[in-house]
């Protein structure tokens, strides 16, 4: 069976949907198997998806769209893929926690803004609840969005009020507001494919801290 990750948070705004869309561009920079869920209503995955097989010069990720109860969806599509990445809708939704269920990591960005941070409670208790039932499940926290300037400790805030949540795996490695994520996503690509060092880098940190965690 293949690896399911999946993105969910309690808030929107918080850039979950460019993050999976990074996660799965940084599989298929590892030349791995990956297909992406849009399990948002927004669809904003879903339309990066289709803008990027118009570019017959980047390398295709397959895509389908997914409402409801994605459990059986999920694993379907695990015993066909290496991996699966799964964008939920930015607040508690019924994908969120069928998603859960059947994961294998959850991955949930957060700006460090007390907004974001104030949801972390109740995203909690919705996790414990997929342990229930998925106990090999596990869990990172991301700071997301985080500001590049470093006079603001808003970063430093987050991170110890996060440390109050030890169900969770805090990432250490940063996310930070670089205009690379936004435009790198109007043409269909992935910061893998852009000329930003420094996102590409964040992102590659990331992904090699979550999946050797």
């Amino acid at each position: 069976m293949g690896k399911i990750f999946l993105l969910g948070s309690q808030k929107g705004g918080c850039g979950k949907s460019t993050l999976a869309i990074n996660v799965a561009g940084w599989l298929l920079n590892k030349e791995a198997d990956v297909i992406l869920v849009d399990a948002d209503p927004q669809g904003s995955a879903a339309r990066w998806a289709q803008d990027r097989q118009e570019n017959e010069s980047i390398g295709n990720i397959p895509h389908v769209q997914a409402s409801g109860n994605i459990n059986q969806t999920l694993k379907d599509l695990a015993s066909k893929y290496e991996y699966v990445v799964v964008d939920t809708a930015g607040r508690d939704s019924r994908e969120l926690r069928t998603g859960m269920v059947v994961a294998d990591i959850v991955i949930s960005p957060s700006r460090p803004s007390q907004y974001d941070l104030d949801t972390l409670p109740h995203l909690t208790e919705v996790y414990l609840q997929a342990q229930d039932l998925n106990p090999n499940l596990r869990g990172y926290l991301v700071l997301n969005m985080s500001p590049t300037n470093p006079v603001i400790k808003e970063a430093d805030d987050a991170r110890e009020y996060l440390s109050d949540f030890p169900e969770f795996q805090l990432a250490e490695t940063l996310i930070h507001d670089r205009k690379a994520f936004r435009d790198c996503i109007g043409e269909g690509k992935t910061v893998f494919e852009w000329r930003d060092p420094k996102a590409r880098d964040e992102m590659e940190r990331l992904m090699e801290e979550i999946t050797n965690g």
